[in-house]
């Protein structure tokens, strides 16, 4: 009874992640093969970044850390979590992420068994209070990176009009952050001060990439970089730019209203056996009980299970545009 109480619990913890991952996330999103291409761009970045001083300044908070926390910064798995942290915009070393999480979880791990509950409860607790601070952490770097596409039309335009008002580029760089707000005037002032102690403009720009893994960024960066090469009128290559980048962002949000009704019938499909399932077990214990005590209403259970996590899915993959 217990056990099947505790599979239970995992089927409705499950069914309502991955339906939140269809509400919460936009239902819109970059194509496969374009986020291969930005996942591959940014290795090669990060494999050249010790070659070519990628950022100036994406290493300044390590000068405060102590000897011993300089080198576990150094760690591999240090560095991949240090490049999440700084995408994410906090202002903290990798280790103290690693630090919180073994602090809640071993408090976890305390109450729980002060309260003698099932090890199952416990060890699933456990893992969810040391999964919590990394989950944490990919949602602020989501939240940060989606308000930052939102700006960067705005940030286009501030760029293409300082030029064609004869200033440089590392002065129209510059006034992004300087005019603006939020983390897009951050992230451009960290680039305009990459130009300003010497760094090159495509180091400085593929260190901004780097920081904000996005692909309307990429392709303002791209655009930038091929310009600088080849020559021609960048300010009228920024302004097609941001208008394509409005125009992306206008069909995301029609995608989203012509989608909400699915969505929304999504979470109805779902909840509803549970909500039914709850109410039946307040009204009706003994009626619910027989469900869950015998073996082939386990194994409907079972089934039922599988194919809401196909249903789902299935609904996920219709109300998600790629583009």
């Amino acid at each position: 009874m217990n056990n099947t109480f505790l599979w239970f619990g995992v089927l409705i913890f499950v069914a309502m992640f991955l339906l939140a991952q269809g509400l919460v996330l936009p239902a819109f999103g970059e194509s496969a093969r374009t986020r291969r291409r930005l996942r591959k761009r940014l290795a090669e970045i990060e494999s050249q970044a010790s070659v070519t001083g990628l950022s100036l300044l994406r290493q300044k908070y390590l000068e405060d850390l102590t000897p011993f926390a300089r080198r576990i910064e150094q760690w591999p798995l240090m560095q991949v979590l240090r490049r999440f942290v700084e995408q994410a915009g906090l202002d903290r070393p990798a280790h103290r992420i690693v630090l919180e999480s073994a602090l809640f979880g071993a408090a976890t791990l305390v109450v729980t068994a002060v309260l003698e509950l099932d090890l199952r409860l416990v060890a699933a607790a456990t893992m969810a209070a040391i999964c919590a601070p990394y989950i944490r952490l990919w949602w602020q770097r989501s939240r940060r990176i989606e308000a930052i596409e939102e700006q960067l039309p705005d940030a286009i335009d501030v760029i293409k009009r300082a030029l064609r008002a004869g200033h440089p580029f590392v002065a129209a760089v510059k006034l992004v952050g300087e005019d603006m707000e939020g983390a897009v005037a951050n992230e451009f002032a960290i680039t305009a001060a990459d130009l300003s102690f010497g760094n090159d403009p495509r180091g400085a720009l593929l260190g901004l990439l780097s920081r904000v893994p996005s692909v309307p960024l990429m392709g303002f960066v791209t655009a930038v970089l091929i310009q600088r090469e080849t020559g021609g009128n960048l300010a009228e290559v920024l302004e097609h730019i941001s208008q394509v980048i409005r125009g992306r962002y206008r069909f995301q949000r029609k995608v989203r209203t012509l989608s909400a009704e699915g969505r929304m019938s999504a979470w109805v499909l779902t909840l509803v056996p549970f909500a039914l399932a709850g109410i039946l077990q307040l009204t009706s214990p003994k009626y619910m009980t027989v469900l869950f005590e015998d073996p082939r209403g386990v194994r409907v259970l079972a089934v039922c299970g599988g194919l809401m996590i196909v249903g789902v899915l299935w609904m996920r993959r219709i109300i998600r545009v790629d583009v």
